[in-house]
């Protein structure tokens, strides 16, 4: 190995998305050096097939649903969506699928990046296979980070090996809209293209084998599903796929119960796992169960626990975002790189010995406490926290409140605005520990409730918070009277 072939970093970073971005940019503010690996672009799934695309896809028709709604509006509303205009705003909104924005922010923030694919090969040691044909031997003071973020889940489905589907990078990067569009999955990925190709042009069929969203209250999600419903999508409930397959014309044929789908283009939008094969893992006692890859679990700051944190080693490998397997969202990714690059540095400097304490700024507290999600359908569906069926099921004392969402606010939205809200407070603290919102716009009455929920504001001063004259967070002065105040 060539002395140019070696090289020392406080900390090696696999991975640059949003996630491995922060943990490098938090370790570098804390005066570490960093080396991020990235085999793909700089930036991540989420800016270029993930979270920015399919919003710039989801955003054309919710803006013209919403004027088509209000009267004055409506009558000056004369054409359908231009679907080569929007695919063209989605490619500007993506960069065309170019990082070199991405690559000049890592250099202005002294962070050194290696284009190829990373693998542990020993405790802080990381490999590098380069694209340009080089081989590096990194090695790390402090901590390696994988953060590699998640990979698609793909059902076993006959057939389906030997069809060209879709997963979610494939839609999101779409150059043309299909018109036959089958969608397998009711879950937030799923619901959310199945309507923005609907809105597109597409004749669109979604699969769900349970119901749909089944992770958010049924309420809201039955708004979703007249939304889809409205946009002409065909929605199977409870069905299972139980073949596919590529026909001589090219079209494909999805088999259900009893029933057969033609589409020009399959989605498989079955959910996603920690992508975390071929790292190296194993190198430091970390192995998969039946060949599996295998599953990190970390503390408070995202340190893996277990053989690569014992012995003489030291505590060094980290895990943060996707890759780490809790929250699989970016916005909660990128609060874990957070506090895990803090916590790096805190550990170097001395400052932090053990797990830290809840709400500090190494911990990733919110994880377990107040997880905002949105669902940007239209209607949307944003949600924090816990529901009411899995604080029950916990045996917690709570009440739920939930209302239709009608005031003033909603009606000046659109006249004929449907929505509904929920919250779930904890009778023992007086405080909200979920809140659940369904209908359109929704999205921004998501981070007061974030706010209550983290801050524990007492009910009794949460009253005080007077929601503005209209607008749609009057629900919340709803909410405090229906619950007694």
């Amino acid at each position: 190995m060539t002395a140019e072939s070696s090289r020392e970093y406080d900390v090696i970073v696999i991975g640059a998305g949003a996630v491995g971005e922060n943990v490098a940019d938090r370790v570098v503010r804390g005066g570490l050096s960093a080396v991020i690996i990235e085999s793909e672009l700089v930036g991540g799934e989420c800016s270029y097939w993930a979270c920015i695309p399919s919003k710039a896809l989801l955003r054309p028709g919710s803006v013209l649903h919403a004027a088509q709604g209000i009267p004055g509006a409506t009558e000056a509303i004369t054409g359908t969506l231009n679907a080569p205009a929007a695919l063209k705003h989605r490619d500007w909104f993506t960069n065309n699928w170019q990082d070199g924005s991405q690559v000049e922010w890592l250099d202005s923030a002294g962070i050194d990046l290696i284009r190829g694919r990373g693998r542990i090969t020993g405790p802080r040691e990381v490999h590098v296979d380069a694209l340009d044909g080089n081989s590096y031997a990194l090695k790390a003071n402090h901590a390696v980070v994988v953060a590699t973020g998640s990979t698609p889940t793909i059902p076993d489905i006959e057939g389906l090996k030997g069809v060209p589907y879709w997963t979610t990078r494939g839609a999101t990067a779409a150059q043309e809209i299909p018109k036959r569009f089958v969608v397998l999955g009711g879950g937030v990925a799923g619901v959310e293209l199945a309507q923005a190709f609907a809105r597109l042009g597409s004749d669109v069929t979604l699969v769900a084998r349970g119901r749909l969203l089944s992770s958010y209250a049924e309420e809201a999600a039955n708004l979703v599903l007249a939304g889809l419903r409205a946009d002409g999508v065909t929605v199977h409930l409870h069905t299972d796929v139980t073949r596919v397959e590529k026909n001589d014309d090219g079209a494909i044929t999805v088999t259900l119960d009893g029933k057969t789908l033609d589409a020009d283009q399959l989605l498989v939008a079955s959910g996603r796992r920690p992508a975390l094969a071929n790292l190296g893992l194993e190198s430091v006692g970390i192995d998969g169960e039946d060949g599996k890859a295998p599953r990190l679990t970390t503390d408070a700051s995202g340190l893996v626990e277990g053989p690569a944190s014992d012995g003489t080693s030291g505590s060094w490998l980290y895990a943060a975002g996707d890759a780490a397997g809790k929250v699989l969202l970016t916005h909660q990714g990128k609060y874990e790189a957070r506090a895990t690059g803090d916590a790096i540095v805190a550990r170097a400097k001395g400052e932090l010995k053990g797990s830290p304490r809840p709400w500090s700024p190494w911990a990733h507290t919110a994880n377990d406490h107040a997880v905002p999600s949105v669902v940007f359908t239209d209607p949307e569906v944003a949600s924090v926290g816990q529901g009411l069926e899995e604080a029950l099921l916990q045996g917690k004392n709570v009440a739920g409140v939930e209302l239709p969402i009608n005031v003033s606010g909603s009606q000046l939205h659109s006249p004929d605005y449907k929505g509904w809200a929920q919250i779930v407070v904890d009778e023992d603290k007086r405080v909200i520990i979920g809140a659940t919102f369904a209908g359109p716009g929704v999205s921004e009455l998501l981070h007061s409730a974030t706010i209550a929920i983290v801050g524990e504001v007492p009910l009794d001063r949460l009253w005080h918070a007077v929601p503005s004259y209209p607008t749609i967070s009057e629900v919340w002065l709803r909410l405090m009277e229906k619950y007694g105040l």
